[in-house]
Formats: structure tokens, sequence, C-alpha cells
């Protein structure tokens, strides 16, 4: 079983690099979403009676997969699915509030007040020229992150329901939506952290 990527150092740089934000996203969805079939598949326990040649001889509809021991589910959905989750979820909530925040280190941040001053003082004809009103200022870095940070919200979820719907279907999971099953998961942790403080 893949592990999955190590967790990144968060630093605004990090998130500005959306190629790197990108890229980690990417290995990480690789290595537990997009492969949750043979994950899956890894746990369901071996036949017991062995291959009975017999069973090929009939065609018919492919038989339902077999369901997944709930201990060995429950243990792949809490040490492998929930803290990749959790740690595309940390990242993204990071790069979304540094999207958010005052840029005082956007390196373009002189060139785009140049160019709205020459756009300013720019005389426009529309008569001899109807696309000479046109102007697209460059978009700020923060602009830029709020808007891949959207996109990439937008992918995790869809990832995220496809992986839930074959999980439910393999380990019988009772939770409705990947949401709540991940909100229930925090809780749990939460519980578990709060208790070993306490002794």
């Amino acid at each position: 079983m893949a592990n999955p990527p190590a967790v990144p150092e968060l630093t605004p740089k990090f998130c500005f690099s959306t190629a790197a934000l990108r890229d980690f996203l990417r290995v990480s969805r690789s290595s537990v979403d997009d492969t949750i079939t043979q994950h899956l598949n890894a746990l369901v326990v071996p036949s017991k009676t062995g291959f009975d040649p017999s069973s090929t001889s009939l065609r018919g509809a492919r038989p339902p997969s077999r369901q997944i021991d709930p201990a060995l589910s429950r243990n792949f959905k809490d040490k492998v699915l929930f803290p990749a989750w959790q740690t595309r979820s940390h990242v993204l909530s990071y790069c979304a509030l540094v999207a958010t925040s005052p840029d005082p280190d956007d390196p373009e941040a002189a060139i785009r007040a140049s160019e709205n001053e020459r756009n300013r003082e720019r005389v426009v004809d529309e008569r001899l020229d109807p696309y000479s009103a046109r102007y697209f200022p460059r978009e700020p870095r923060t602009e830029q992150l709020a808007s891949t940070i959207r996109m990439e919200q937008g992918v995790e979820n869809i990832v995220r329901t496809r992986t839930w719907d074959i999980v439910k279907e393999r380990c019988g999971e009772s939770a409705t939506t990947w949401k709540e099953a991940l909100s229930e998961w925090r809780k749990q942790q939460e519980l578990g952290q709060t208790s070993s403080v306490r002794e």
C-alpha cells in the first residue's frame, strides 16, 4: 500500500508556488483516492476453500464484490484514508488563508501599479479603434491563488465523493456522506488527544 506524501512545510511561498501545491495534491490523491479499489481489494481475506474450477463453467452476472471485514475497513479509514483527507484539507485551508491575507511581498505589485497608471493616462478614441478601450489588468497573486484554491476544493469534493461511494459499497459504511464520516473521525481524534493529555 502506497503511503501518502509527507506533509509539506506550510509557508506562503509553498502556496504561491501553485505548481508545488498542485503536485502535492495530485500525488496525495493518486496514492490514496485514485487507487481506492486496489487498497480495498488488498483488505479482502482470500477464500478458505480454494479455487473451484466448476465456477467458470456457468456464465452469469458478476457476483457482487465481497464485503470487507469491518475491523480491517475501519483501520484502513482511520490510518490511511481520513489522515490523507485531513492533510489535504489542512493544506487547502492554510493556502486559502494566505490567499485572503494582504501580500506585502508581491513581486508584481510595482509592475501592476505602473500599468494601471499608464492606462489612466492613455487617450482612447473608440471611433478609430473600438478595441482600444480594453484593458486587462494583471491579477494579484493572491487572487490567482484564491482561484486555484477554489478549483482544487471543487476537485477535492468530487474525488472524495467518488472514493466514499466505493468505500460505502465495499465496507458497508453507514455514514451517508464523506463529510459526515470525516467529521466523526475528527471528533474521535480530538477525544483521543484530550484523553491522552489528561493521562
